[in-house]
């Protein structure tokens, strides 16, 4: 089962969170049926934002976002994770696939790219407006970005592993997943920083030592003469959980105009909203499509929806349509 271990190393000065997220993330590309390029993408990402989750939040009701887009032909990969376990993540171009590198080795870095940005989003709910923050792309690998994120944005120097490791074949079975995030805190001596770096450069793969031994293990390793303490008394369990519902999918058809629902009725019988966050896919009858009845306004020029009765706004009074027109909202 996913599960994920915090600890400190070093008399509180090295923190230490580590995942075993083998699990959800075959879950996850499965669902979203990737390549294996683009699924180890995925997977590291899905990683990445359970460990930014506890490295960065502390409200149980928090969330955060992790999100890469460096010009690749994956066309940029995002996740979605909280302190309670739960995340979900998708890629835009799920079934690309590029050569390995010259050492083997997938070429994550290329299909994600470099030319863009690493951004993180911590979203304050139910209070407080979403905090954003990013840095450039170092790598397109994703570790190393993450690295490179903490230190630009948090003045933390940090070693991040990530991986996703397959079984041999050319379709995307995760034989292990998981990433571990290693922390100097203030007052960590430089003696204690070489010997971890010394320890993370033995260490190897994350993922083939993962399959090999426990996370718990692997931690001990990595933290080899710091005297780990382990904070989690019972493993966290992790899991893919979207938050998409029918509710969700049926706000989702509002965008459209009476207009373009009454056409897909008529043609479909019904729609078919398919959510992005993990490919579920639910089928809306034409009763429920024609319950959406709000009062709401439309842009006169291209019917895009501007406001909805009830729903935050699309839009604010203003700004200019997508098709240029300027926005007029009721009082």
């Amino acid at each position: 089962m996913a599960h994920l271990l915090r600890g400190l190393a070093a008399n509180g000065s090295i923190r230490v969170v580590a995942a075993d997220t083998t699990d959800l993330v075959a879950e996850a590309l499965q669902r979203h049926g990737t390549s294996l390029t683009a699924g180890a993408a995925l997977g590291r990402t899905l990683t990445g934002a359970l460990l930014l989750s506890h490295v960065l939040l502390e409200n149980q009701r928090d969330r955060v976002t992790l999100r890469l887009d460096g010009g690749g032909p994956l066309g940029g990969v995002i996740a979605d994770a909280g302190l309670d376990g739960s995340v979900r993540g998708y890629v835009r171009q799920p079934l690309t696939e590029l050569p390995p590198r010259h050492d083997g080795k997938l070429d994550v870095g290329g299909a994600v790219g470099r030319d863009g940005e690493i951004e993180v989003i911590r979203s304050h709910a139910p209070y407080g407006d979403p905090y954003a923050s990013s840095v450039r792309l170092h790598s397109g690998e994703i570790a190393e970005d993450l690295s490179g994120f903490l230190y630009a944005s948090e003045q933390i120097p940090s070693a991040v592993l990530l991986g996703v490791a397959f079984e041999p074949g050319r379709e995307a079975r995760v034989r292990a997943a998981g990433g571990v995030v290693l922390q100097a805190l203030p007052g960590a001596e430089s003696g204690v920083l070489t010997l971890l770096e010394a320890n993370v450069r033995a260490f190897g793969q994350f993922t083939e030592r993962l399959a090999a031994t426990s996370l718990l293990q692997a931690m001990e390793e990595l933290t080899w003469g710091l005297e780990l303490e382990v904070l989690t008394r019972d493993a966290l369990p992790l899991a893919f959980r979207c938050r998409c519902s029918e509710d969700k999918a049926l706000e989702a058809l509002a965008y459209f105009s009476p207009g373009e629902r009454e056409q897909m009725i008529r043609e479909e019988g019904g729609a078919e909203v398919v959510c992005h966050w993990c490919g579920e896919a639910r089928w809306l009858e034409p009763e429920r499509i024609r319950a959406l009845t709000r009062p709401e306004l439309r842009c006169p020029e291209c019917e895009a929806l501007w406001y909805r009765e009830g729903v935050t706004s699309m839009v604010r009074d203003g700004e200019r349509c997508a098709c240029g027109r300027p926005v007029e909202l009721p009082a």
